[in-house]
């Protein structure tokens, strides 16, 4: 069977890292690239030896090869582009966060729906092997009842227009603490009783550190922590009654380690072998798109509009908006 040919729309860092990924898979290629600007995409094309460049995202949609569409632009522009995809009849694998609110998000899916067309959120560690691996622990009993996580994630990105600019829809939540809440839906599922949030504002109006403490209903709790401004451990660790198990790096996860009550390391499961981490939602969605589905097992519409809705949920204990939510208003 041919390699499924993909168009990239955008022409950032995280597009580069796609293209590479793509470039080095059996059953998928980087085809086509459509940026604002033609030099741009054919630099980048040239780069990742691709087919064809654009100097517009609508010149690339109207490429008939193109059979799935990677959105690698910053979030605000998502619902936007997502719904010119589905447009032109393209399925869409939209990177993460899927769209900037719930609203938004659903307006995209019922659009996907109208013209029964495949779309899912590229939210990689949803697609991984290690997110099964971390599922199953939870429910083997190997430390336990588990009680408890914390999850954190952070990096010196703050300077990123992307990561400060409202206009962009900028701050940690969308970008960075998209990752510990994932790994907390993953191991602990979504039957939340409460939610409290707070976070420190930039001067912008955007959250450069978030503190979210998730309570379950079966009693279970989480603790995630996120920030833009500095490097964290990014572990995710596992509380049990009988030990606790630590998960190296929730935004590409690395490995998982059991200690038992006395604190010895039993156990370690190391992740397997990966191009970038990036092929796991490609394959999922060119598997979905050739079996005739709409939608990822791994990435559900389902999930993708709780997600939203639970981070809608945590900016509105914030009082924060995105420049165009006060313009709906």
């Amino acid at each position: 069977m041919s390699k499924m040919k993909v168009g990239i729309l955008g022409a950032g860092r995280i597009a580069g890292i796609m293209a590479d990924t793509l470039q080095r898979m059996d059953t998928a290629q980087a085809y086509a690239v459509g940026a604002r600007d033609l030099n741009r995409a054919r630099e980048f094309a040239g780069k990742f030896s691709m087919e064809c460049a654009y100097g517009s995202y609508e010149d690339m949609l109207k490429d008939p090869e193109v059979e799935l569409v990677y959105i690698a632009t910053p979030h605000s522009f998502h619902k936007e582009q997502a719904l010119m995809c589905l447009e032109a009849g393209k399925p869409v694998l939209c990177e993460k966060a899927f769209t900037t609110n719930a609203g938004e998000a659903r307006e995209v899916l019922e659009a996907a729906r109208k013209k029964n067309l495949f779309v899912t959120e590229a939210m990689w560690p949803r697609y991984m092997p290690m997110a099964g691996i971390i599922r199953d622990f939870c429910h083997s009993g190997k430390i336990g009842d588990i009680l408890a996580l914390s999850a954190n994630i952070g990096a010196p990105v703050f300077h990123r227009p992307r990561l400060y600019d409202p206009n962009l829809a900028g701050g940690a939540l969308l970008d960075m603490t998209i990752y510990p809440l994932t790994f907390a839906s993953i191991a602990f599922g979504d039957d939340i009783e409460d939610i409290e949030a707070s976070a420190v504002m930039s001067k912008e109006g955007v959250d450069m550190q978030d503190y979210i403490r998730i309570s379950y209903k079966d009693g279970r709790t989480a603790a995630i922590y996120a920030n833009t401004l500095g490097p964290t451990d990014r572990q995710g660790i596992l509380y049990g009654t009988t030990g606790y198990a630590i998960v190296e790096n929730v935004n590409n996860y690395e490995e998982l380690k059991v200690y038992d009550v006395d604190r010895n390391l039993t156990e370690r499961i190391v992740r397997p072998a990966q191009i970038t981490g990036y092929e796991y939602e490609v394959q999922a969605a060119v598997d979905c798109i050739r079996q005739g589905k709409t939608e990822c097992l791994q990435m559900s519409h389902k999930e993708t509009i709780r997600m939203m809705e639970l981070m809608d949920s945590v900016r509105r204990q914030w009082g924060m908006k995105y420049p165009w939510e006060n313009k709906q208003e």
